[in-house]
């Protein structure tokens, strides 16, 4: 079965089953200050090392959490709301995830001011409109390093140079896929995710740079330097842990292999008449291949090809619920057709060669049988305007 939705959901490795397993039934609660406290406390700080080792940070600015979601709402609300005393006004860009997008509209309700930098027809942040929306009052700016849609990846080295306001990055869905060096990007916070490097699901990071303020988003007891309140998740974290060192050792290799995959798959598919590629032609993660199908629904070829066997998706799995055309793809400037014909194809560890030749085999006439019940499709096909 070709599993071709890792942007939504990626298998947990076995190497880190074979970590968390090891510390499921441990009793100790990492803020006791007896023994098995003590033990819990340490396998926190080994994998806090861990992941802070694949981003280039000292362990000291790694706080874990629930997930991506969770540390983009720390990110962009906790430093808000810590901040405002030095302005009122943020800047993120159009194709962020919807949980920085949701995180900004809070902030509109609750006295702030955001604007959402425009992108190109490939999903780059437009640098000369991000440089005129900075004013005097911005105090954050988040842009994601990598779009998972599309797979657009944003030059965050040059943004950094167009502002001196705190920048946030959600690296979510470039961890693992290609470098991701806080030092090099210099960023102030970094959203990661457990998952998406084939850890377990419901543990992230936020990566915040030593000196940087933001308040907690869950109240507690104090645990994660006071900013996140509740008791760690040991086995979770573990986990998270071991994905971290794996992908840390791993990824160069993994990626080139991928690439390749990817590449064989977008030339296949664009053989296919009146299919396009979403996103950057040539920036783009090693393990994404967006596509637009004129004609058709997304939905209708999902389904489709999942009686093959093939699982996919027609974008972000966090906004799936909702009937509206993906932001990220109305913001590129696709129109709602263009943009409900539109699905992703995501590669990942367990990717094969054949996985390519049996979707590249199957998608084919599925996309023509599809057509064939489409009177856009039938009416052009006559030579129809």
């Amino acid at each position: 079965m070709p599993y071709m939705d890792y942007v939504a959901g990626s298998p947990v490795d076995e190497r880190v089953i074979e970590e968390m397993l090891k510390y499921f039934g441990h009793p100790g609660n990492p803020s006791s200050i007896h023994s098995k406290g003590l033990e819990a406390r340490q396998i926190v700080e080994d994998a806090r090392a861990k992941v802070a080792g694949l981003v280039n940070a000292d362990s000291s600015e790694i706080i874990f959490t629930s997930g991506a979601t969770e540390s983009n709402n720390l990110a962009v609300i906790g430093y808000a709301m810590r901040n405002r005393n030095k302005g009122r006004h943020i800047v993120v860009s159009a194709v962020e995830h919807i949980s920085i997008i949701n995180s900004a509209k809070f902030l509109m309700k609750n006295g702030f001011e955001v604007d959402f930098a425009p992108v190109d027809s490939y999903g780059k942040v437009k640098l000369d409109e991000l440089e005129n929306l900075i004013r005097d009052d911005t105090i954050l700016v988040s842009i994601q390093h990598a779009n998972p849609e599309i797979g657009t990846i944003q030059d965050i080295e040059r943004i950094r140079e167009i502002f001196d306001c705190a920048f946030h990055v959600d690296a979510t869905a470039s961890l693992g896929k290609i470098e991701v060096d806080v030092e090099k990007l210099g960023v102030d916070m970094l959203t990661l995710s457990s998952n998406d490097i084939y850890g377990p699901r419901g543990v992230g990071a936020l990566y915040i740079r030593k000196g940087v303020r933001v308040n907690p988003v869950i109240l507690g007891g104090g645990q994660e330097r006071g900013l996140r309140g509740g008791t760690e998740n040991v086995a979770g974290i573990a986990g998270f842990g071991k994905a971290a060192e794996i992908a840390s050792e791993e990824w160069k290799a993994e990626s080139e292999r991928l690439q390749k995959m990817r590449d064989r798959l977008i030339e296949g598919m664009l053989k296919i008449e009146d299919t396009y590629l979403n996103g950057h032609p040539v920036d783009r993660l090693p393990n994404n291949a967006s596509f637009r199908f004129s004609y058709i629904e997304g939905e209708s070829i999902l389904l489709s090809i999942d009686m093959e066997d093939i699982q996919a998706s027609t974008g972000s799995a966090c906004t799936s619920k909702t009937l509206q055309p993906s932001h990220v793809l109305m913001a590129i400037g696709l129109k709602h057709e263009e943009a409900h014909g539109s699905v992703v194809f995501s590669l990942g560890r367990w990717s094969r060669e054949e996985d390519v030749d049996f979707v590249l085999e199957k998608l084919p006439p599925v996309i023509e049988r599809l057509r064939m019940m489409s009177p856009l499709y039938m009416k052009r096909k006559k030579g129809g305007d």
